[in-house]
């Protein structure tokens, strides 16, 4: 047989192998609550067939009759209780739509279960919180994730590429985040979700919590890791009529050893708004939204003005991201991870002890 047809038999024959290689089944999903909007992300996304929705626990039967009306599921995916989702449908992680402070509880009761949990961000809505989330998710050897919008910006890892590995503009010197809306009212969220988004005990604050987190997870990623030195914070009510017990205004500057970052977290901005800068010893890399980077690594450099492709699968958005975590076929990726988040939440909780009390909050050693 001449080489050329050996080797079209050969490649044929590896084709015809993979064809037939059959494809992952999908990761057996839970929902923990309904309340939380982006809960429609995971609901709009059965068509990529990466994970299967098994059951959710939502208490509030109105809530859960509308929301599986509108996407085509069966009430009977719907248990009263977290605890008998779980026990009924054993799924392998459970994605938790509900307030900041019952993402201890969902933890609880998935942790000795075996059964991996990614919440919405942030982790938690306090340290306390955190830390006790953090133990169970160790003794019991699950994955604990924390999913941000931001995560899956093409553009912010584009930028982190550029600064920390190519080292285009230097060391770090400052930072900052801009993320919020016009406000949930304004944006008319859902009444469920804005209950306990302006709830000081379910949210953990308003919009220093909500939208300061992205900075705070951001931050501490592109810092590889580190820990501020010290926290200050400033929170205002602009509009004490719609938001009278939570925040809706708030700037938080943390310090690193050489390196500055300034969180601006806001139900106030004009638009809505998700964007980076960062400044080194020589120049500036801009995220200005998902898509669009600039570039200026030196004073005298023209900005290139950069579109930049969405990530690739399954980094591209997070339950893609949870499906191949759970299955193991990738690590953990540090902007999710629970050693960051512990971090970020640490950095809300002085914030908040930042701007009760009028002064600067160091972080112990």
């Amino acid at each position: 047989m001449p080489k050329i047809i050996l080797l079209l038999a050969l490649l044929l024959g590896c084709f015809a192998v993979a064809s037939a290689t059959p494809a992952p089944a999908p990761v057996r999903v839970g929902i923990a609550g309904l309340t939380h909007a982006h809960v429609h992300v995971l609901l709009g996304r059965a068509q990529r067939g990466d994970v299967v929705i098994v059951g959710i626990a939502e208490p509030n039967r109105d809530l859960a009759q509308r929301i599986t009306k509108q996407y085509g599921l069966s009430m009977k995916l719907v248990y009263p209780t977290l605890e008998e989702m779980l026990t009924k449908t054993k799924p392998q992680a459970v994605t938790a739509f509900n307030s900041i402070y019952d993402h201890l509880a969902v933890v609880q009761a998935c942790a000795p279960r075996g059964v991996h949990v990614m919440v919405e961000k942030p982790l938690a809505v306090s340290v306390d919180h955190a830390r006790q989330m953090a133990a169970l998710a160790t003794k019991h050897r699950i994955h604990l994730l924390t999913n941000y919008e931001t995560s899956w910006y093409g553009t912010n890892h584009r930028a982190y590429e550029l600064v920390t590995q190519q080292k285009t503009i230097g060391d770090i010197r400052k930072m900052v985040v801009h993320d919020g809306h016009q406000g949930p009212k304004a944006i008319n969220v859902n009444p469920e979700f804005l209950e306990w988004l302006t709830d000081p005990v379910q949210n953990g604050g308003g919009a220093l919590i909500d939208f300061g987190c992205y900075g705070a997870d951001l931050m501490t990623w592109l810092m590889q890791g580190q820990r501020p030195q010290s926290v200050t914070a400033v929170t205002q009510h602009l509009q004490p009529q719609v938001y009278p017990r939570v925040d809706d205004e708030a700037t938080i500057v943390v310090t690193y050893p050489h390196a500055q970052g300034i969180i601006q977290a806001s139900w106030n901005w004009p638009y809505s708004r998700k964007d980076m800068e960062i400044y080194g010893q020589t120049g500036a890399v801009f995220a200005l939204d998902s898509r669009q980077l600039r570039v200026r690594p030196t004073e005298k450099a023209a900005p290139q003005e950069l579109t930049i492709a969405a990530p690739t699968a399954p980094y591209d958005e997070p339950f893609a991201y949870l499906a191949a975590v759970v299955r193991g076929d990738i690590p953990v990726d540090k902007l999710s991870s629970l050693e960051t988040n512990l971090i970020v939440v640490e950095i809300l909780d002085a914030a908040r002890q930042s701007a009760k009390e009028g002064k600067t909050i160091f972080l112990s050693k």
